[in-house]
């Protein structure tokens, strides 16, 4: 845990703009200006960039990716150089929580990896390079997005002791046990051996 070093009342500022920075759903706002249909009604109904992958448009599935990391790493970046660490892990996590529960869409959101990914390189770089190879070793061998990111998340707490930035290793816990919630129903798929690869189109 970081020192507790902002005032409650910015701390609680943090945390309400980290939330509502996450809670942007750029996958579905880009889907609709590009044409695509509306996320909810193709593949898993997730708003994220696998399925938005999904739509055929590899432009839309990388904006996306892109816009979601962002919004974790500009909420953490804001809030540390205003205030200080402790308050940028917090807003790091509620644009987090923003992104998985966003308020515009009946708190039914995506499963939070680009914007997991997004806060840890902003939060400790060395440790979100370490995550993003960790995806995408899992993904090249895989060829499974889910347990890509699972690993990925799973490993982040120990890259975040092994690379010197335990301060922030409660906080990888926390991110790893709310992806792992996120993704029971891939986890069950994946026991099956029925978890759709990369660039399928689940029906």
């Amino acid at each position: 845990m970081p020192i507790i070093e902002t005032a409650p009342f910015g701390l609680t500022l943090w945390a309400v703009l980290g939330y509502l920075l996450g809670s942007i759903p750029f996958g579905m706002v880009l889907a609709k200006l590009m044409g695509l249909g509306n996320l909810r009604d193709i593949g898993s109904g997730n708003i994220g960039a696998t399925n938005v992958l999904r739509t055929g448009s590899k432009k839309a599935a990388a904006l996306t990716l892109l816009l979601d990391g962002g919004k974790g790493a500009v909420a953490v970046l804001m809030a540390r150089c205003v205030a200080g660490e402790d308050a940028a892990q917090l807003a790091g996590l509620m644009a987090f929580l923003g992104h998985c529960y966003p308020v515009w869409l009946g708190f039914k959101g995506g499963k939070g990896v680009a914007t997991f990914l997004g806060l840890l390189l902003a939060l400790a770089w060395p440790v979100g390079i370490a995550c993003c190879l960790t995806w995408l070793a899992t993904a090249a061998v895989s060829r499974i997005s889910s347990l890509s990111a699972l690993v990925a998340a799973c490993a982040s707490t120990l890259w975040m002791l092994v690379l010197g930035f335990s301060s922030a290793a409660c906080l990888s816990l926390a991110l790893t046990g709310i992806i792992l919630w996120r993704h029971r129903e891939n986890l069950t798929r994946l026991r099956s051996g029925t978890e759709p690869k990369i660039g399928s189109k689940k029906s």
